[in-house]
């Protein structure tokens, strides 16, 4: 029986595994090499792009941090004059003016963002692919561009300037931004969910709704936190159509209403020295609220993805 065994071919697959280990053995130090060099290089890419990131955060932070106080986060703004220059009130209304219209612009966005990326993740066909050209396209459209579309289609008709204008441009801006995150987190759904529903006699709608939206909803959650934290920082959009120099607390957006960039780009601009101080301020009051938003939409999602685990 022995004889039998040692007069067999040798095995393949041993055979294989054994050229496959000498091969890998007389190539590991280049490997190696390799791997530490390129590790190196990836590393001091990051460096070298926290540099000047660190270095905007330490000066907003270092010179507008005085500014933050109780008073200047819930006052009205104040406009300074040649007797009282230091007087220049707070940014209540900048705070509201911002949240009322991202939250309006997240209104009109999201529902249509979702509609899209979900179309784009079912479908291959020729619309598909150029409406997903479209999305691409408009995902790296100038900002300003938005604003000159609200102008003449919503200020002009309008007699005015109005929130209404800039959350129509904000939700042209935030729409390809969440229809490409909500089609990749459709697409990121098994497909044997997808079969396991329909197998169930489950119709497409319901098995969309049911399985499909709730398993990708931390990647959707994510893309829509991300968009409403970079509409919050857009200034070019706004610039033309919110008016932006309201003194007065305003909930509807179809009057004229402040925002946190304007506020900053005027105050930065402004011949009062107080002013110019404080649109620090104002920046590090919006940087802020960008941070929550987008750390929030890391956790959120990450907490998801886990319970769904």
């Amino acid at each position: 029986m022995s004889d039998v065994l040692t007069e067999l071919p040798p095995d393949p697959i041993i055979e294989r595994r054994r050229v496959i280990q000498e091969r890998a053995a007389q190539t590991i130090g280049r490997r190696q090499l390799v791997s530490r060099v390129t590790v190196s290089l990836l590393l001091g890419a990051f460096i070298i792009a926290l540099i000047p990131l660190g270095s905007v955060i330490y000066e907003i932070i270092n010179k507008g941090l005085s500014s933050i106080s109780w008073s200047f986060l819930h006052k009205l703004p104040q406009q300074p004059n040649l007797i009282n220059q230091n007087d220049i009130g707070g940014i209540g209304n900048s705070i509201l003016g911002t949240l009322v219209i991202d939250a309006v612009a997240g209104i009109v966005a999201i529902p249509v963002a979702l509609v899209v990326g979900l179309y784009l993740s079912e479908s291959s066909s020729s619309a598909a692919n150029f409406l997903r050209a479209i999305v691409e396209i408009m995902t790296g459209l100038p900002s300003i561009l938005l604003g000159v579309f609200a102008y003449e289609f919503l200020v002009v008709p309008m007699g005015g300037a109005s929130g209404l204008a800039g959350a129509t441009a904000l939700s042209v801006l935030m729409v390809p931004i969440i229809a490409k995150a909500a089609e990749l987190a459709f697409r990121g759904v098994p497909d044997t969910l997808r079969e396991a529903g329909l197998a169930l006699g489950a119709r497409s709608s319901r098995v969309t709704r049911g399985v499909i939206f709730p398993s990708a909803l931390p990647g959707i959650l994510t893309g829509v936190l991300l968009a409403l934290a970079r509409a919050m920082g857009e200034t070019a959009p706004l610039l033309l159509v919110i008016g932006g120099t309201s003194l007065t607390w305003s909930w509807n957006p179809f009057h004229s209403m402040s925002a946190l960039p304007l506020t900053t780009y005027f105050f930065s601009n402004s011949q009062y020295p107080s002013q110019r101080a404080a649109a620090w301020g104002v920046a590090l009051t919006l940087v802020v609220i960008v941070m929550i938003l987008s750390l929030g939409s890391r956790l959120i999602a990450a907490r998801m993805r886990r319970e769904r685990h």
